[in-house]
């Protein structure tokens, strides 16, 4: 497991350890999903290299295993496809949003983040504008941010927040308890202030620092931590588009 680190000057409670804890966990087992992607895809090259192949009817396995999980997606693709999280918060221009309605029969980016993000949040965003605007690019797709920093994030302030990356990509907030709920409807550990000062308005937020995608089935394929690369996210919006029953399995 990955070290359990503190902010030099920050106490350290029983609480911020706990957290601290969690999110080492949550790091830990997305570095596995991706080691044991690269360690597969080495194996298959080391074998192609020696020029040891099954043959015949292995290919498409072959093939598979050269892709690194089995999978034909680039990003951290879940175990099983996952339902899409029901929940409903308030939308930057103070109406209700029902996540699963809303989003319906659309390819769907879900992200728990906050404004003042120094990194990851940014980051993310951009490549997923940037993406959405190239020539010829799907037009069936939602991005739907999901402020976890309810303090210091009000509609106006998320609505320009995101107008820098893309007029079209839903804010959303609401109260803790709200966000507390819709955080845990997605199967994510709920975000937390790293402060104990209630006088610092400075303070940076612990958060899932994944992006969720679903396909317009309704359910969720993979995700894409901090380090994904835009060809990646492009490579499996293809394939995310396509999957349009509960029936359709991804191929590449």
């Amino acid at each position: 497991m990955a070290p359990v680190t503190a902010t030099v000057g920050s106490p350290l409670t029983r609480a911020t350890i706990g957290q601290a804890i969690r999110w080492a966990v949550v790091e830990e087992e997305l570095e596995m999903m991706r080691s044991k992607r690269a360690l597969a895809a080495l194996l298959a090259a080391i074998t192609l290299a020696a020029g040891c192949t099954s043959g015949g009817d292995d290919s498409a396995a072959d093939d598979e295993q050269a892709a690194g999980d089995g999978s034909v997606f680039e990003g951290v693709a879940f175990t099983e496809p996952v339902p899409k999280p029901d929940f409903t918060l308030t939308d930057t221009e103070g109406r209700p949003y029902d996540f699963a309605a809303e989003t319906d029969g659309a390819t769907t980016f879900l992200f728990f983040g906050y404004t003042f993000c120094p990194d990851i949040c940014p980051v993310h965003l951009n490549q997923l504008g940037e993406i959405l605007e190239r020539p010829g690019a799907p037009v069936n797709v939602q991005v739907v941010f999901v402020s976890v920093d309810p303090d210091r994030d009000t509609p106006e302030v998320i609505r320009d927040f995101l107008d820098r990356f893309d007029s079209d990509f839903v804010g959303l907030t609401g109260t803790p308890e709200e966000l507390a709920a819709a955080q845990e409807a997605a199967g994510l550990p709920v975000a937390f202030k790293e402060t104990d000062d209630p006088d610092d308005e400075q303070y940076t937020v612990g958060h899932y620092a994944a992006v969720l995608a679903f396909a317009p089935n309704g359910l969720g394929y993979t995700q894409y931590p901090m380090g994904t690369k835009q060809t990646e996210y492009a490579h499996d919006l293809e394939i995310l588009g396509e999957l349009r029953t509960v029936d359709d399995v991804p191929a590449a």
